[in-house]
């Protein structure tokens, strides 16, 4: 099984190496096209946003603005925030935050403008209720190729939304935290595998019941969540104050290590950052656009503005916090400590000998709540391939899923993410930039530039 498991990720592995370059040119090259292009004029109507999050369309259908942003919220907050930038400084170092909390500001105005372009170019169902998402644009938008397209990005976006990351990470929660407090001889595996399986029970619930319910849910679960972790991860900052400018330039130097750059290594750091910034918000993939193009905005622009704030938010605050944490502790010191064990240890040293028991409960519902609305991403893909009535079919996929995530490798669940978004994010980003034009003129129609 182990030399299956090492054999799947060196696989994946020489298939991303090319991929990821693709990706770096379309999420940054496009990303930074897309700033000029818009002069960076979102960036500066952040007020305008969260005016707009708070307020009400009038009662129509489809789902509120603040629905869709916690939604995509509770998929990007949580997990790829506080377990990915621990991957990502046991793998970079501590300069990878940098260069994670770049891609973000870019990441920002890729959302606002493929959000934007989700409610401009959308479809109705048989219930008159919006149907918008990155294979709706494509297929709508770009005349030629817009079809094969949007089957690319929603076949591999079956692969991308699993709850693999999900899964495996909330699954080493628990064992890290309660197994060492057990008086039982039930091994590892075993305690993965019954894990799974009631996480796979639990989830069925909400996500059988479709995009109402799980819009609800977590418009409830994620605020409380987010303020509660903010909180605690300020109040360690505070009672660290004298290590925060160290850490900052232990980080700024970190990223522009002169002698790293010379050995060939500097744009493997960049990349790096990058990726891990991508996964944690997201942001070119399409997902986002899939919860936003369901709206009950009627402007394309309102829209965008919402959406910009998720990649601001999560990893613009939420990664910075988490990353801090992680230095000051020094646990990501020590080889042994990945990803959400490396956190773990970190609030456990800081956080009066308790932080890891908390962190666990804030993780449960965080994984849990991003568990709920991945499954909406693959249901909207697999609908689009066969027919939207179908498309529930795919939860029965997901479900099952959840087992097999709990029990295999991190190493191996990182690689198939990082593979499928980057084949998601291919067709999503070339599109995004040839519909531009649309988002600029509504922009100018607006008097915004």
């Amino acid at each position: 099984m182990e030399h299956l498991l090492s054999t799947l990720e060196q696989g994946i592995s020489q298939l991303i190496a090319p991929l990821e370059w693709v990706m770096l040119l379309l999420i940054i090259g496009g990303g930074l096209y897309l700033v000029v292009q818009s002069k960076a004029q979102p960036l500066g109507k952040l007020k305008s946003a969260f005016s707009l999050l708070l307020s009400k369309e009038k009662a129509q259908p489809g789902i509120s603005r603040f629905q869709a942003l916690s939604a995509v919220l509770a998929a990007t907050v949580g997990l790829g925030n506080i377990s990915g930038v621990a991957i990502a400084i046991h793998m970079g170092g501590p300069g990878i935050i940098v260069w994670m909390v770049l891609t973000a500001f870019i990441g920002a105005v890729i959302k606002f403008y493929s959000c934007t372009i989700a409610v401009q170019l959308r479809q109705t169902d048989a219930e008159g209720n919006p149907l918008g998402g990155p294979m709706y644009y494509m297929t709508i938008g770009v005349k030629k190729w817009g079809k094969p397209m949007a089957v690319w990005f929603s076949i591999a976006g079956l692969f991308g939304v699993l709850p693999a990351f999900t899964t495996n990470q909330l699954t080493q929660t628990i064992v890290d935290v309660v197994q060492p407090h057990t008086f039982t001889t039930i091994s590892q595996f075993n305690w993965k595998l019954t894990i799974g399986v009631v996480l796979a029970v639990a989830s069925s619930f909400v996500i059988f019941g479709g995009l109402k319910t799980i819009v609800k849910v977590t418009s409830g679960l994620v605020p409380v969540m987010v303020l509660l972790y903010f909180s605690m991860g300020l109040f360690i900052l505070l009672t660290n104050a004298g290590e925060i400018l160290p850490s900052l330039s232990l980080i700024f130097s970190s990223a522009f290590d002169l002698k790293t750059a010379a050995v060939g290594g500097f744009w493997g750091l960049v990349l790096l950052g990058v990726r891990r910034a991508v996964f944690s918000n997201e942001s070119g993939v399409g997902n986002a656009p899939m919860y936003h193009g369901q709206s009950q905005t009627k402007k394309g622009t309102d829209e965008g503005l919402v959406a910009m704030l998720g990649p601001l938010l999560d990893t613009g605050l939420v990664c910075v916090i988490t990353g801090l944490i992680v230095i000051i502790s020094g646990a990501y010191q020590i080889p042994e400590l990945n990803g959400i064990s490396l956190t773990l240890v970190a609030f456990e040293r800081l956080f009066f000998g308790i932080g890891d028991v908390l962190l666990l409960l804030m993780v449960l519902v965080f994984g849990v709540s991003t568990l709920f609305t991945y499954s909406y991403y693959g249901v909207k893909c697999f609908g689009f391939l066969t027919h939207p009535k179908w498309g529930n079919i795919y939860n029965y996929i997901y479900v099952g899923s959840i087992i097999i995530s709990a029990i295999v490798t991190v190493e191996v669940v990182i690689g198939i993410i990082d593979l499928a978004f980057a084949l998601m994010c291919i067709p999503n980003m070339i599109a995004v930039l040839l519909l531009s034009g649309r988002v600029k003129k509504e922009m100018k129609e607006r008097a915004w530039i």
